[in-house]
C-alpha cells in the first residue's frame, strides 16, 4: 500500500479496495494524513473528529459551490447543474444544501418550523406504514430489506407528510434514484439522462401540487409552506419547490440506507441484537450507534470564507474542504474501541448528520423512522436472519453515499 494519501475519488465504492475495507484506509488517513490537499479533486480532505466538528460548527464557513476556487472539481460538477434565473441574470441554487446566510436562514427557518411540527405528530403515521410493509412480506418467507422495506417506508412517510399521491410511490422511488445523481460527480451518460428525466418530472409534480394546495388547502406540509408564503414569509416558489423535492429525494435515500445498514449491523452482531430484543427501550441508543458505526452519508463540504488556518494548515479564501464523516465517527481519540458495534455504548456525539447551521434538516424524522422500522422488524420477525450469511451483500455504487444495493433476509 502506498504511503501517499488517496485522491478523494478513490474513496468511493467504485474503488473495490476501498469498498471492501473502507475503515482500513480511513485509519491510515487519520494517522498519517489527517488533513491533506488532494490536487486532483482540488480540495482539502479532513478525517479527524475534532477538526471536522470545529469546521462544521464554524458559521462563517461557506456552502455555495459557486463560491469555491476554480480548482474544486466537485463544485464545478455541481455548478454544471445549477438553474438559470433569467430575472437575476445569474445562476444560483435554491436548495438550502447550497445556500449561505442570509438566504440560508431565510429559507431554512420556515421550512424547519413546518417540518418539525409535522414530524412531532407523525409517529402514528410511521407506525401504520411500518406495519403495512411488514404485513406485505410476512407470508413470503424471504424478502429484500431494501426494496421491500427500507425504501418504501420513508417514501410513504414523506409522501404522506407532503401530501403527495401515495399510489405513485413507484414513480417517486424512480425519481429519487434519478435526482440524487446530481450529487454524483462521476455520472455516466445513462445516469445523466435518468437525472434530467427525474428532476423535470418531480419538479413539475411539486409545482402542480403547490398550485392545487393554494386552491384547496389540506392538512399537509405543502399547504403549510404555501400558506407561510401567503402570510408574508420571504420565500420564492422555486425555493419552496426545490426544498420540498430535497426532502422527498435526499431524505428517502439516506433514511433507507440508515435502516438497511442498521438491519445488517444487528444481524451480523447477534450479541447486540440480543441486547435490543431483551430491552426494546434502548432502540434510540441503537439507532445512534448505527449512525456512528455505519452512517449513510460519507462526506460534507465547506468553503473557506477568508485566508485562514485549519488544524495548523494554512488555506486561502475560497478553498474547499471535504470532511470524511465515516472516518471521523471512528476516531479513536474520541470513541473508545471505535470499530466495535456496541448499542450499549454511552451515547456520545457523532457527525452522521453533519453539524452547525447546515446540520441535516431531516434528522429528527429519520431518527423516528429508523427507530420504528427497526424495533418493529425484530419484534415481528424475531428469528430474522441473512439469506446468505457467508456472502457480503452488494453495496450501492453512488459515490459518497453508504448503503446496500440489496439485503436478502429469511423469516425463520
Amino acid at each position: 500500500m502506498s504511503d501517499d494519501p488517496p485522491s478523494l475519488l478513490q474513496l468511493t465504492p467504485l474503488n473495490p479496495t476501498f469498498r471492501d475495507d473502507p475503515h482500513a484506509e480511513f485509519a491510515r488517513i487519520r494517522e498519517h494524513h489527517p488533513l491533506y490537499r488532494d490536487d486532483m479533486a482540488g480540495v482539502f480532505v479532513l478525517s479527524r473528529f475534532k477538526q471536522i466538528r470545529d469546521v462544521l460548527s464554524d458559521r462563517t464557513m461557506l456552502k455555495g459551490p459557486e463560491k469555491s476556487e476554480p480548482a474544486a472539481l466537485l463544485s464545478k460538477r455541481l455548478i454544471e447543474q445549477m438553474e438559470h434565473d433569467p430575472e437575476r441574470g445569474e445562476q444560483r441554487f435554491y436548495s438550502i444544501l447550497f445556500m449561505d446566510d442570509p438566504d440560508h436562514a431565510r429559507v431554512r427557518g420556515p421550512l424547519a418550523k413546518a417540518l418539525y411540527a409535522r414530524a412531532a405528530k407523525c409517529k402514528p403515521l410511521i407506525d401504520a406504514i411500518v406495519h403495512e410493509k411488514l404485513d406485505a412480506v410476512a407470508a413470503r418467507g424471504e424478502f429484500d430489506v431494501l426494496a421491500d422495506y427500507s425504501i418504501p417506508v420513508p417514501i410513504d412517510v414523506i409522501g404522506a407528510i407532503l401530501g403527495v399521491d401515495i399510489e405513485r410511490r413507484g414513480e417517486f422511488r424512480d425519481w429519487s434514484e434519478g435526482a440524487i445523481q446530481i450529487l454524483n460527480p462521476l455520472r455516466t451518460p445513462e445516469q445523466i439522462a435518468h437525472m434530467e428525466r427525474s428532476t423535470h418530472a418531480i419538479a413539475a409534480y411539486i409545482e402542480d401540487l403547490m398550485a392545487a394546495r393554494r386552491a384547496e388547502p389540506r392538512d399537509d406540509l405543502v399547504t403549510d409552506m404555501v400558506r407561510l408564503k401567503a402570510e408574508g414569509a420571504d420565500l420564492q416558489d422555486a425555493e419552496i419547490s426545490r426544498n420540498l423535492i430535497g426532502l422527498l429525494v435526499g431524505g428517502n435515500l439516506t433514511t433507507s440506507d440508515l435502516i438497511g445498514n442498521a438491519t445488517y449491523a444487528l444481524l451480523t452482531h447477534p450479541g447486540e441484537l440480543a441486547k435490543l430484543k431483551a430491552d426494546p427501550g434502548i432502540i434510540n441508543q441503537a439507532v445512534e450507534e448505527v449512525l456512528r458505526f455505519d452512517p449513510p452519508v460519507e462526506i460534507t463540504a465547506r468553503i473557506t470564507p477568508r485566508d485562514m488556518e485549519v488544524g495548523g494548515c494554512p488555506m486561502k479564501a475560497r478553498q474547499q474542504m471535504i470532511s470524511l464523516l465515516r472516518a471521523a465517527n471512528r476516531d479513536p481519540d474520541v470513541f473508545e474501541n471505535p470499530d466495535a458495534f456496541d448499542i450499549s455504548r454511552k451515547p456520545g456525539p457523532h457527525l452522521a448528520f453533519g453539524g452547525g447551521a447546515h446540520i441535516c434538516i431531516g434528522a429528527p424524522l429519520a431518527r423516528l423512522e429508523a427507530q420504528a422500522a427497526l424495533a418493529k422488524l425484530f419484534q415481528r420477525f424475531p428469528g430474522l436472519r441473512l439469506a446468505r450469511p457467508d456472502e457480503a451483500p452488494p453495496k450501492r455504487t453512488l459515490p459518497f453515499f453508504n448503503g446496500f444495493q440489496r439485503l436478502d433476509v429469511v423469516i425463520a
